[in-house]
């Protein structure tokens, strides 16, 4: 989604979401209200790892998550929504510094006095990869064909049902009329497509822009070919704006065991590989030519429960266990997650303990529970908690309901991943001392049973974007499917009056510390009902090799991941090792970076001129 992103989001980014969800930038010369300095370092890339068969350099990148579709209209996924941010650009791009809005396909934007009008200046020299020029028309019609079409708004239709009307007066110039304000306007993580190749589609539900190849975009690389499960590829855009791409040719390479995607990284078959376990960081530390990157994540790693599958209509469906229904259970599961073990075992310290929904990251938006609020390791209080609601243990030791029904639950597992799996055997251990029952269900493809409301809980989690309000959109009624036979763009079917009152107040309030405020209520909220348990933060255990990539952007700058950036910093900026091999003082696996200084940003109109710039954000992960 979601990148759902996170989308997706993006951690894998382990996103273990449901396909259907989403989710889940650097480098421009700036006047007038904001000032542009050029990098210490805008050297000529070099060339690094040579491929014989391509007659050039390839960066190739492992990745784990199947693709769920090439449509921007309908992806979700991480490794989609990767894609789509090298492949398009989005009006505004995020800077790979500290990730403040900077100009993307716009180069300046402003409000109207009653907040209700956004113009939006549209660069003059984006072209499409067919070399049309890219225009404000190509972006009206992006989003007004998501305001007008449910299917084409399955991906990202967050973003505009508070639109009215999107107009293009002229091709430089991008009206966007809105229903009441919204705080997201410098935020709208939505590829801008061409519109004289998009018009053509019939139906936006079936097509997954995977038949015809280039694929026409005007982002710094151009889709080239894609086989299922298999490989994208990719070649630099020589006519993007910023400037074209180091490497000759991107490759994402499909594996589906992360060992044999470590195993291509140390024999140098692959150029980096996201989403480490601690014991494969570890090991790969020592390995000559390998750089391992650590990185705070911008991600979150959760237990998903099943609230009651429902759809707009008021019809429920799914099976999931009906006594997840009640608060008291769902509490009671809260107690009985040791949290300290979680970090210190299955991420050996490479994450933090989790608390509210936003990870500490993004420290505007944290937060923290209250000393009389937090659910701490209590499996003592957990079972005093279901006696009192009348979940006694049988003579069996099996705790079961006034039904007679015993809780043995189900929870959705993630086959490629290993975090999972071990979690899922602390929580058969933790929950069964409490008479509780628990199998852990791997699947290649969690999605199909989740979108049918088959499970009972689900290790869920998702890559937050710099403006948090798609992860948390996927929490509204809004986004249930409209009937069970639909899908919709929920993540987990929750829907709390409270919760929507409090989204509603966010997504208008333009006062950054008073929507902060109310962000933090909303996930407050979310850790009270008890569905959504936010066990921990990993980090962004990523590793490449310095034969291959002599340097590229982290995101942030200071301590930040590689895959799955809010931007395209990392593999834009990537530059080939053979480039700078010899050159003197050069240290393979360094970090090179452009940077950017802005003036005050939101909602001032910025002029901007041309640089060549950073990589994108770091620390999603590649799982659903």
């Amino acid at each position: 989604m979601v990148t759902k992103v996170p989308p997706r989001p993006v951690a894998p980014r382990r996103r273990p979401r449901p396909p259907r969800l989403r989710r889940l930038l650097l480098a421009a010369g700036v006047a007038a209200t904001a000032l542009a300095v050029p990098p210490a370092a805008a050297q000529a890339a070099p060339p690094a790892a040579d491929d014989p068969k391509a007659g050039g350099t390839t960066l190739t990148l492992a990745v784990s998550q199947s693709v769920d579709s090439l449509s921007p209209f309908l992806a979700q996924k991480l490794v989609s929504t990767t894609v789509h941010r090298l492949a398009y650009e989005y009006l505004v791009n995020y800077d790979a510094k500290d990730a403040t809005p900077i100009p993307g396909f716009a180069t300046a934007w402003k409000s109207s006095p009653d907040k209700l009008t956004w113009t939006y200046s549209i660069r003059t020299d984006s072209k499409w990869s067919d070399g049309k020029p890219a225009t404000a028309e190509d972006a009206a019609w992006t989003f007004t064909t998501m305001m007008t079409d449910e299917n084409a708004a399955t991906a990202n239709g967050s973003f505009t049902s508070n639109f009215k009307k999107v107009t293009a007066p002229d091709p430089r110039t991008l009206v966007i009329e809105l229903k009441k304000p919204q705080a997201t306007m410098t935020a709208l993580d939505v590829p801008i497509v061409p519109k004289h190749v998009w018009e053509k589609v019939g139906d936006f539900s079936t097509f997954n822009n995977d038949k015809q190849f280039p694929i026409v975009g005007n982002g710094p690389f151009v889709i080239t070919d894609y086989k299922v499960d298999q490989y994208i590829k990719l070649k630099p855009n020589k006519g993007f704006w910023r400037g074209a791409p180091k490497f000759d040719e991107l490759v994402l390479k499909y594996y589906k065991d992360g060992d044999a995607a470590v195993a291509a990284l140390q024999k140098g078959e692959v150029s980096f590989v996201p989403n480490l376990t601690p014991a494969q960081a570890a090991a790969l530390k020592s390995a000559k030519n390998i750089k391992v990157n650590d990185a705070p994540g911008r991600r979150f790693f959760a237990l998903a429960t099943n609230p009651g599958a429902r759809a707009k209509d008021g019809k429920t469906f799914g099976n999931g266990h009906k006594a997840l229904l009640d608060p008291a259970v769902r509490k009671a599961l809260f107690l009985a997650v040791d949290r300290t073990t979680i970090v210190d075992k299955v991420f050996q310290g490479h994450a933090v303990e989790g608390e509210g929904y936003i990870p500490p990251r993004f420290g505007q938006y944290f937060w923290k529970p209250a000393a009389g609020q937090r659910l701490g390791y209590d499996p003592a209080k957990a079972a005093l908690l279901l006696d009192r609601a009348g979940y006694r243990k049988n003579a069996d030791g099996k705790r079961v309901g006034k039904d007679g029904r015993p809780l043995d639950f189900r929870i959705l597992c993630h086959a490629t991943d290993p975090n999972d799996k071990a979690v899922g055997k602390y929580l058969q251990e933790w929950w069964g001392a409490l008479g509780i029952g628990l199998k852990v269900e791997c699947l290649d493809n969690v999605g199909d049973p989740w979108t049918k409301g088959d499970y009972d809980l689900a290790f869920d989690g998702w890559s937050v974007n710099p403006d948090p309000d798609y992860v948390l959109s996927i929490h509204t009624c809004g986004t249930l499917p409209a009937t069970p036979k639909d899908t919709g763009a929920t993540d987990n079917f929750i829907c709390d009056p409270r919760f929507d009152a409090l989204y509603a107040r966010q997504s208008a309030e333009y006062d950054a510390a008073k929507r902060a405020d109310l962000v933090k209520e909303m996930q407050s909220r979310l850790y009270d009902t008890g569905y959504m348990n936010v066990m921990a933060y990993p980090n962004a255990l990523e590793a490449y090799r310095t034969d291959q990539i002599a340097s590229l952007t982290t995101m942030p700058e200071a301590a930040g991941n590689l895959w799955g950036q809010d931007g395209y910093w990392s593999w834009w900026s990537a530059v080939p090792a053979s480039t700078t091999a010899g050159a003197e003082g050069s240290e393979a696996g360094s970090s090179t970076t452009l940077w950017l200084v802005l003036g005050p940003a939101a909602l001032v109109l910025v002029a901007v001129g041309v640089w060549a710039g950073v990589r994108r954000r770091a620390t999603a992960d590649d799982r659903e």
